[in-house]
């Protein structure tokens, strides 16, 4: 255990496109995750954890500032996170840790702080303020082509290229694996790195390293034996009505959705609209997915015993948990967006060593990526910032459960298209109203959307797939308007505080610390 006032290690992992529910500590009937469930088996598993927007930089945002996408307006991929926030690397560096990056952030910079033409102006793919970059891997992956050059492999291909089958066949979804080995993939390679950099640290200082790993984000390929570690027939149903046609009449926002699913966004070279791949191609991606889940937990088993031969384990806080999750086939679709569970379920492990009491347990109250931020600082022994929109979970880790919790949880999805105003000329809306928020309790779901689209009301009780609209049924008009009004009320309490917690009087500076 870490000295007394010598501070904890903090290991942040995310993943990229997780689906909370596919984790075998979680009773998933397919995937194995023996290296993720054994972090469970130390830690704390919380079964309904949803991230707070998508795609990426959205989703990134939420959980690296503690706040709601409403307050800290990254709203799609190359969304500027403006400078006046704080994230959770600064607030690690002001206690004293030199946080440490592997992988990739996400994040495009506020350009009040570039030079106009200033290359960083010309991606999304920016570095959280507050990281040291130890080893950088954007989505070109040209380290990791230029390491497994280095190991002999061909990589000129480049990406995505160099995802697709070694061995070309004439179907678009195949469990070839690529030239690549499985001591070969970005993430093995990350894994190395960090292993490397953990050899490098002094055991008198703490560490705060965040591990990304893109996988299971799609291109879906992976090598042997991952590659064929899961038959395609196995799996849960699909959540989904009898064709996509039916689903797109649903609502305005899910016809739409289907014309801009394209299978290239999944499987470099493949032809042709998503909706329309079939069971049986549906079923091999989804079988490649579980693979790709399972080499990624390889890899945190290779963490898990680096830690240990350092004698860092029971010194390290560590949480595993993704961005936001997959569609996996479900209503035929893939990626991640609108306002499906599927999009936004990811899971989330945390393991303190200082707090074993609940070691094994498995929370199942609604957490949000937004509380990941308020639990670190708080294990960290510091005093919350009371404008932060999440929650400290650390009354859980300790066994205990809040007098007061959340009863719902809560996301957002922003669809705007700023360069191309592709969903603008669609919808006929301007780029405000191009959203759609979302309030999930145990029972009912509500989705209301900008710009006058229809509003969304599910049973999950009575329709977990959440494929029969309520919203205008007479019976659910009651319901309809009680849940409109908690989103009301969620976006009042929660509209940006930062400053509006503290006032100025003849005393001085008084700030709300509840």
């Amino acid at each position: 255990m870490a000295g007394k006032g010598k501070r904890p290690n903090i290991l942040l992992i995310t993943c990229d496109q997780w689906r909370g529910e596919c984790l075998s500590a979680a009773d998933h009937p397919t995937v194995k995750t023996p290296n993720a469930d054994a972090l469970a088996a130390e830690g704390v598993l919380f079964s309904r954890h949803f991230g707070g927007a998508a795609p990426c930089s959205p989703a990134r945002a939420c959980l690296y500032t503690g706040l709601y996408q409403m307050n800290n307006r990254v709203c799609r991929n190359g969304t500027p996170l403006d400078a006046r926030h704080d994230n959770i690397a600064l607030a690690a560096r002001r206690f004293g840790y030199d946080p440490t990056l592997f992988g990739y952030t996400d994040v495009a910079p506020d350009p009040d702080f570039h030079a106009p033409g200033d290359p960083f102006l010309r991606t999304y793919e920016g570095v959280l303020p507050g990281f040291t970059a130890r080893q950088l891997l954007p989505e070109h992956q040209k380290q990791w082509l230029s390491w497994l050059a280095a190991r002999g492999i061909d990589s000129s291909a480049g990406f995505p290229d160099i995802h697709r089958p070694a061995s070309r066949g004439s179907k678009d979804v195949t469990n070839a694996p690529p030239v690549y080995s499985k001591d070969e993939t970005p993430a093995a390679f990350l894994s190395g790195e960090f292993i490397r950099w953990l050899g490098e640290q002094e055991e008198a200082q703490p560490w705060f390293a965040h591990v990304s790993f893109l996988s299971p984000h799609p291109p879906f390929i992976v090598p042997e034996p991952y590659n064929s570690m899961y038959d395609p027939v196995d799996g849960p149903e699909f959540h989904r009505a009898r064709d996509w046609k039916k689903e797109a009449k649903a609502h305005p926002y899910l016809a739409y959705e289907y014309e801009q699913q394209k299978r290239s966004k999944f499987i470099p070279g493949a032809k042709g609209k998503v909706r329309d791949w079939g069971e049986d191609n549906f079923r091999r991606i989804r079988a490649l997915y579980y693979g790709m889940i399972s080499e990624v937990d390889a890899q945190l088993g290779r963490i898990w015993q680096a830690l240990k031969a350092d004698g860092a384990w029971d010194d390290t806080i560590i949480v595993l948990t993704s961005d936001h999750a997959e569609m996996m086939g479900d209503h035929f679709m893939l990626g991640k967006g609108g306002f499906y569970d599927q999009s936004f379920h990811i899971p989330l492990i945390i393991r303190d060593p200082a707090r074993n009491k609940a070691a094994g347990t498995t929370v199942t109250q609604f957490t949000e990526a937004v509380d990941i931020m308020p639990t670190l600082i708080d294990l960290l022994g510091e005093s919350v910032p009371a404008h932060l929109d999440g929650r400290s979970l650390k009354p859980f880790l300790k066994g205990q459960t809040p007098e007061t919790w959340r009863d719902a949880a809560h996301w957002e999805f922003d669809f705007r298209s700023i360069s191309q105003g592709t969903a603008e000329r669609h919808f006929g809306l301007r780029p405000q109203e191009c959203n759609l928020s979302v309030v999930r309790s145990e029972r009912f779901k509500y989705v209301h959307f900008g710009g006058g689209l229809p509003p969304l009301l599910f049973d999950l009780d009575q329709d977990p797939g959440e494929l029969k609209n309520l919203a205008n049924q007479p019976d659910f008009l009651g319901v309809r308007l009680e849940f409109a009004e908690r989103l009301l009320s969620w976006r009042a309490r929660h509209l940006d505080q930062s400053l509006a917690l503290v006032e100025l009087t003849e005393h001085g500076v008084i700030a709300y610390g509840g």
